[in-house]
C-alpha cells in the first residue's frame, strides 16, 4: 500500500465510541438521537425553503417556476445519489459517510447563504444535497442495525418524529428569519446544527465495519472483534476481478430520467422553455427510465439492485414510502397558496400549516401506542393511509363549503396523524424484508423513494395552480392525492414468502 492509499484509509477509518458510552445500557438510544440530528436537518431544509420563495423571487427577479429549482435541484441530486452512496457506505462504513455528510452539508449551507445569484444558489443547493444523501442513505440502516429488533419500530418512529419536528419548525422558522433577518439566514442556520452533528456522531455512533457489496461473489474479510473494538483501516475497495465496477451508467440514467421528468413539470408550470419542451422532456424521461431498467438487469453491481427490489415486500414498501412523502409535501407547498387566496395573513397561515408536520411528529412517536396492541405493521399502514385520505378529502371540500380558512387545521391534523402512523410502520416492514447484509443499500433505496415523493410533492402543486388557479387547481390536486392515499391502503399487505 503506498503512502497516498495509507493516508486515505486512515482518514476514512472509523473510530470506536468511548468505552464509557458504548457500555451503557441505553447506548443505542444515544446513537438514535445522533441520527435524529441528521433527520431533523434534512427535513428542516426541505420545509424551510418554501417560505423564502417570495423573497428569492424579489431578490433575483425570477418567476415561481424558476425559484422552485432551489428545492428541486436539492431533491434531484438526492434522488440520484442515495442508492449509490448507500452501496458505497456498505464498503467504507456508514459512520464515516454519515459524519462526512454533516461536513459537506454545513459547508454548502454556508456557501448558499453567500450566493449572489440564483444560479449560484441552486448550485450550492446541489452540493448541499450531496451531504444530505450521505446522511440520509445511512440513517435508516444505522437505526435498523444499531437497535435491538424489539425496539426497531419505536426507534424508527423517533427518527420519523425528528423529521416531523424539522418539517414543523421549517415554516415558522423560515418566516421569522425572512421577516426579521434575511433569507440568507435560512441557509446559515444549518451550520451550527451540522457542527453539533459531527461532534455527537464522533462520540455516540458505533463503529460500523465495511461489509461486502451483496452482488460480489467474493466477500471481504471482516475483523473478528466486535463493532466497537477499534478503527477499521484498509484499502479502498476498487474493481473486483469479476469485472464488477460502480454502475456509472445506471447513475446517469437515473439522474437523467428524474431531471427530465421534473423539468417537464416545471416547463408545464410556467418555466420559460420552448413549447415543444414538455413533450420532448417527457419522452426523454421515459427513454431514460427504460434504459435504466435494462442497464440494472445486466450490471454486475447495479445501483438499484433489481434482485433486492424483487424481494417480497420491498417493492410495495418503496411505493408506499414514495406515496407517503408525496402526500406530506403537496399540502406543505399548496397550503400557503390556498390560505393566502382565502385572505389569511401570512403569520396565521404558517401556524395553520404547522399543524400537519406537528401531527406527523406526534403520531410517529406515540401514535402507535394508541392503536390496539395486537395490530400488525400492515394494519397500522392501512389505518394510517385511510386517515391520510380522509384528511385530504377534508382539505379539498372545506373551502368549497365556504368554511373559514382556519378550520383547514382540522383535516391537516388528521392527515398528519395518518402519515405518522403509516410511514414508521412501512419503514419497519421494508427493513425487515431486506437482508441484513444489504441494509445500507436498502436504506438508501427507501430514502430515494422518499426524496422522489418529496420532489413530486413540490412540483405537482405548482403545476395544478398554474393550469387552473389556486382554488380549482388546488382542489383538484388534493382530490387526486386522496385517491393516491387509497392506493397506499391497497399496497399495504402481508408479505408472502416464496
Amino acid at each position: 500500500m503506498n503512502a497516498a492509499s495509507t493516508l486515505t484509509a486512515r482518514l476514512l477509518a472509523e473510530r470506536p465510541r468511548p468505552r464509557g458510552i458504548a457500555d451503557r445500557r441505553y447506548a443505542h438510544w444515544l446513537a438514535v438521537g445522533t441520527v435524529c440530528l441528521g433527520a431533523f436537518l434534512g427535513q428542516l431544509t426541505a420545509s424551510v425553503t418554501a417560505l423564502v420563495y417570495p423573497a428569492l423571487q424579489h431578490r433575483f427577479d425570477a418567476g415561481f417556476a424558476a425559484v422552485e429549482w432551489v428545492a428541486l435541484a436539492y431533491l434531484l441530486v438526492l434522488v440520484a445519489l442515495l442508492a449509490p452512496i448507500g452501496r458505497l457506505s456498505d464498503l467504507v462504513g456508514r459512520k464515516t459517510m454519515y459524519l462526512g455528510g454533516f461536513a459537506v452539508f454545513g459547508l454548502a449551507s454556508l456557501g448558499a447563504g453567500f450566493a449572489g445569484g440564483l444560479g449560484t444558489l441552486v448550485a450550492c443547493r446541489a452540493v448541499q444535497a450531496v451531504g444530505g444523501a450521505m446522511m440520509q442513505a445511512n440513517s435508516v440502516a444505522l437505526v435498523a442495525r444499531g437497535v435491538p429488533g424489539h425496539a426497531m419500530r419505536r426507534a424508527l418512529g423517533v427518527q420519523a418524529a425528528a423529521q416531523g419536528l424539522g418539517l414543523a419548525l421549517g415554516p415558522s422558522l423560515g418566516g421569522l428569519l425572512v421577516a426579521h433577518a434575511s433569507w440568507r439566514w435560512v441557509f446559515w442556520i444549518n451550520v451550527p446544527v451540522a457542527v453539533v452533528g459531527i461532534v455527537a456522531g464522533w462520540f455516540l455512533l458505533p463503529r460500523t465495519r465495511p461489509e461486502a457489496a451483496p452482488a460480489l461473489p467474493r466477500p471481504r474479510p471482516r475483523a473478528a472483534a466486535g463493532p466497537d473494538v477499534g478503527p477499521v483501516v484498509g484499502p479502498l475497495v476498487g474493481p473486483e476481478p469479476d469485472g464488477g465496477r460502480f454502475d456509472l451508467a445506471g447513475l446517469l440514467l437515473l439522474g437523467g430520467s428524474t431531471t427530465a421528468l421534473l423539468l417537464a413539470l416545471s416547463a408545464a408550470s410556467g418555466l420559460p422553455l420552448p413549447a415543444w419542451a414538455v413533450a420532448a422532456l417527457l419522452a426523454a424521461a421515459a427513454l431514460c427510465a427504460l434504459a435504466l431498467v435494462r442497464q440494472e438487469r445486466r450490471a454486475t453491481r447495479p445501483i438499484l439492485a433489481p434482485g433486492l427490489v424483487n424481494t417480497p415486500g420491498v417493492r410495495p414498501g418503496l411505493a408506499v414510502a414514495l406515496i407517503g412523502y408525496l402526500l406530506l409535501f403537496c399540502p406543505l407547498v399548496l397550503g400557503p397558496v390556498l390560505l393566502a387566496e382565502a385572505g389569511l395573513p401570512t403569520a396565521r397561515s404558517g401556524l395553520v400549516i404547522t399543524v400537519l408536520p406537528a401531527a406527523f411528529a406526534v403520531a410517529a412517536t406515540v401514535g402507535g401506542g394508541l392503536l390496539p396492541r395486537g395490530w400488525s405493521d400492515v394494519a397500522r399502514c392501512r389505518c394510517g393511509a385511510a386517515l391520510a385520505g380522509a384528511g385530504l378529502l377534508g382539505c379539498a371540500l372545506l373551502p368549497a363549503l365556504g368554511a373559514p380558512a382556519v378550520l383547514l387545521a382540522g383535516p391537516l391534523l388528521v392527515l398528519g396523524g395518518g402519515l405518522g402512523l403509516l410511514l414508521p410502520a412501512n419503514n419497519a416492514l421494508v427493513m425487515r424484508a431486506i437482508p441484513a447484509e444489504c441494509s445500507a443499500v436498502g436504506g438508501g433505496m427507501v430514502n430515494m423513494a422518499r426524496s422522489l415523493g418529496t420532489a413530486l410533492g413540490t412540483a405537482l402543486p405548482v403545476l395544478g395552480v398554474h393550469l387552473a388557479g389556486p382554488a380549482v387547481g388546488g382542489r383538484a390536486v388534493l382530490l387526486a392525492l386522496a385517491v393516491v392515499a387509497g392506493l397506499a391502503v391497497l399496497l399495504s399487505r402481508p408479505v408472502r414468502r416464496r
